[in-house]
C-alpha cells in the first residue's frame, strides 16, 4: 500500500496544483472584481499550502516506513516541494500584504513574481516525482 501511495500521490498532488493554476485562479479573476478575486484565490492558496505541507510530511513518513529514507533524488525533490511551499506562501504572502500598503523593500508585483516562481518550482518538482514514480511502476 505504501508503494502505491508513493507512486500515486505526486501525480494527484501535481494535478491539484495544475487545476489551481490553470482553472481556479484564472476563473476567479475572470468573473469577480479584482479585490474579491484576490480574496478567493488567497483562500485557495492558504488551503493549498497547508495541504502541501501535510502531503509532504505524509510522503516523508511513507518513505521512511518503506525503507526509502536515503538521500535520493526523490527525497531532495520532496524537500524542495516543502521548501517552496514554506517560502512561497508562509514567507512571501505576509510580505505581499505589507507591500500592498506600501511597506517593505519590494513591490507587490516583485513579490508576486517570486511567489509564482516558488509555485512553478514546486509544480516542476512534483511532476518530476510523479514521472520518476511512474517509471518505477
Amino acid at each position: 500500500m505504501r508503494g502505491v501511495l508513493l507512486r500515486l500521490l505526486p501525480a494527484l498532488w501535481a494535478g491539484v496544483l495544475l487545476a489551481i493554476a490553470t482553472l481556479a485562479a484564472p476563473a476567479a479573476f475572470a468573473t469577480l472584481p479584482t479585490a474579491e478575486a484576490g480574496r478567493v484565490v488567497g483562500w485557495i492558496f492558504w488551503r493549498e499550502a497547508w495541504i502541501s505541507l501535510g502531503l509532504a510530511a505524509l510522503m516523508l513518513l511513507l518513505r521512511l516506513g518503506a525503507g526509502r529514507e536515503g538521500r535520493s533524488l526523490d527525497l531532495v525533490l520532496l524537500l524542495a516541494v516543502a521548501a517552496c511551499t514554506g517560502l512561497g506562501y508562509f514567507a512571501l504572502q505576509p510580505l505581499m500584504a505589507a507591500a500592498r500598503s506600501g511597506q517593505g523593500p519590494l513591490s507587490f508585483g516583485q513579490l508576486h513574481g517570486l511567489s509564482l516562481l516558488c509555485f512553478g518550482l514546486k509544480l516542476l518538482c512534483l511532476l518530476a516525482l510523479a514521472w520518476r514514480a511512474a517509471r518505477r511502476g
